[in-house]
């Protein structure tokens, strides 16, 4: 096993040391049937044809995000949504996070973190990605959702609320207890109120503002704000650490960093060796056949997206990813994820500045526990001697 694959196997084995083996267990099958679990997908093709049809699995029913969601976000935040009023909700938000404004947002927002960064790295500083990208992470989620904040303490506080509230969950986990749902609130509501703060100016140059340009209601902006916090900020910030080490464990690193064109292919690889959405879930509400397996209302399906990506092989910066692969950690169809341009340009913006800092070396790491999405709990790196 290559050093890339060791230390993300690591990584889902620290995360995850019961429920990962078992994850990798079922993907020997296409699609199988485990008691307590539900039905689990682990072909790219069977995956991708399940997200495309919403009227048979659908995210609003027993054992859906629905479940996990609904009871602290509301009842329309898209990720809990199917029909006519999620295609109704979806079409007004379809211009929200254009490609062209999420580059300038990031620009604007991140301009003095990456210029703080890029002085320490350029100094021969050791620099911690992991806590790098919470600062990141919690200053462009910040901005989205209205708040004042502009440090970085306050930033690492944002993301570590948001954490809390995701650390909650399980890959097993079908749905939270009261007392959970609780503490998220506790958490929510106040940024809550930021949110519908930020959305009653109405100023066009905020995110909120631009919501309620765009039609949506102070609920459904609030509900999205709270969408955004909760699904938005781990995925970038576990990425981007992880982007690094997969560049630099594989030696392909200094390709990249001479290459920018080659940027955009590396994150998607890394995604795909990373899954950044390692699981989906959906409720099965008419009767079907998937991949030989008969499925019936009420049956709960988890598409092991991670066995669908991991199928193709380990990290490979020249790996072509065939149509049903392509982008699958972000959904497909419908439920494609809405966020994906934000996301993309928060990424491409820190990692650029970490590439032109190269040649770096990881000086030190390790990997989570007691986090969801699998990581790093720390990653440094300084740019290398000449």
């Amino acid at each position: 096993m290559n050093p890339a694959d060791r230390w993300e196997r690591r990584l889902y084995l620290t995360a995850h040391p019961v429920a990962y083996p078992l994850l990798r267990l079922a993907g020997r099958r296409p699609v199988v049937r485990v008691p307590g679990v539900g039905v689990v997908i682990s072909d790219a093709a069977l995956a991708r044809e399940v997200l495309l049809d919403g009227d048979t699995f659908r995210k609003d029913g027993p054992g859906s995000p629905g479940e996990l969601w609904t009871p602290i976000l509301g009842p329309s935040v898209l990720l809990n949504m199917e029909g006519d009023a999620h295609r109704a909700l979806r079409g007004r938000l379809a211009g929200l996070f254009t490609p062209a404004y999420t580059e300038r947002l990031c620009a604007r927002v991140l301009a003095e973190p990456l210029e703080r960064l890029a002085e320490r790295l350029d100094a021969g500083a050791e620099v911690d990605l992991v806590d790098t990208m919470r600062v990141m992470a919690g200053a462009v989620i910040g901005h989205v959702i209205g708040l004042e904040t502009r440090d970085e303490d306050g930033y690492r506080h944002l993301f570590e609320q948001g954490e809390r509230i995701v650390s909650m969950i399980t890959l097993r986990t079908r749905r939270l207890t009261s007392s959970q749902v609780a503490r998220a609130r506790r958490v929510l509501d106040p940024l809550g109120d930021v949110a519908a703060e930020a959305y009653a100016a109405g100023d066009d140059g905020t995110v909120m503002g631009r919501m309620r340009g765009l039609g949506l209601s102070e609920g459904e902006a609030r509900g999205a704000a709270g969408a955004f916090f909760l699904t938005g900020t781990e995925t970038v910030a576990t990425l981007v650490p992880r982007l690094i080490a997969l560049l630099h464990d594989s030696g392909t690193l200094g390709r990249v960093a001479a290459d920018p064109s080659l940027l955009d292919r590396a994150i998607d690889e890394a995604m795909r060796v990373g899954t950044p959405t390692p699981v989906m879930l959906r409720s099965v509400h008419a009767p079907a056949t998937v991949g030989g397996v008969a499925i019936a209302p009420g049956d709960r399906v988890l598409i092991a997206t991670h066995n669908c990506c991991r199928a193709l092989g380990p990290f490979d910066l020249d790996r072509p990813h065939p149509p049903e692969v392509r982008r699958l950690w972000f959904g497909a169809g419908p439920h494609f994820c809405l966020g994906y341009p934000l996301a993309m340009a928060e990424i491409r913006a820190v990692a650029r500045t970490l590439l032109a800092a190269s040649p770096l070396v990881i000086t030190r790491r390790r990997a989570a526990r007691g986090v969801l999405l699998p990581t790093y709990r720390h990653l440094r790196v300084r740019r290398a001697a000449p």
